[in-house]
């Protein structure tokens, strides 16, 4: 009787599978043991490149290089700037302790000449190295109260005789020249006579009739002369030097 015919039948046994043996460059990679790392690399062999041809470890080496070469130009920069402050506060400490100094006029008592907010430049070495003399603008401190200080002009030195005679100031009994007092600015007062004493000075204001000076609290000790007012710098269209 035919099988194939023959629904009874038990099926043909399956035919046998061949092994197919891979070429070696299809061989899968041998499994990793994940308690054993990877096998290091050797001291000679070449450390895989990045793109752009810098290698991991040279990239990361300049780029900590330049990060320390900012920092050390950002530093001496800072310290740079630190010691010109540091000169510059110990030069203007030096100009205005013993060179000059920047004043304000506040008030009308030498009007017209100075007017009130003038800016001044006083001159501090002058008197350091010489001594005021007649018709010198100084800045002074007021004696009944050296904490304040004054602008006023010098009238006489040490040894001058001075005497005013209904607001007409006399030197030596001779008039002195004061075409820079408006006649609306005089005063009408009498003073003296009187000899200025050695190492003291005679100030008025040239707003004779608004001043408080030597009229009003005598004379003025040397040592307490700041300085020449040398000039004016403001207002800009009135600056002059005196």
């Amino acid at each position: 009787m035919n099988d194939y015919n023959n629904p009874y039948a038990p099926p043909a046994p399956p035919t046998p599978i061949t092994p197919v043996t891979l070429p070696e460059a299809f061989q899968p990679p041998a499994p990793i043991d994940p308690l054993v790392g990877p096998e290091p690399l050797v001291a000679g062999e070449p450390v895989p490149a990045l793109a752009g041809g810098m290698t991991a470890a040279s990239q990361s080496t300049r780029v900590t290089l330049n990060g320390a070469g900012v920092l050390n130009r950002i530093g001496e920069e800072v310290f740079a700037w630190l010691k010109t402050l540091a000169s510059a506060a110990v030069y203007a400490t030096l100009i205005v302790t013993f060179g000059f100094q920047v004043a304000r006029v506040e008030g009308q008592s030498m009007a017209p000449t100075l007017a009130d907010q003038d800016r001044l430049i006083v001159n501090k070495l002058a008197y350091r190295i010489g001594v005021p003399h007649v018709d010198d603008i100084v800045m002074l401190y007021y004696p009944l109260n050296p904490d304040k200080s004054f602008v006023k002009r010098v009238i006489a030195a040490e040894g001058d005789q001075v005497r005013i005679v209904d607001g007409r100031v006399y030197r030596n009994d001779v008039a002195i020249n004061d075409d820079y007092v408006p006649a609306e600015y005089r005063s009408h007062d009498d003073w003296g006579p009187e000899v200025i004493p050695e190492g003291y000075y005679f100030v008025m204001g040239d707003h004779r009739n608004n001043s408080s000076d030597s009229r009003h609290w005598r004379f003025v000790p040397k040592k307490y002369i700041i300085g020449k007012v040398q000039l004016r710098w403001w207002p800009l269209p009135h600056a002059r030097v005196f």
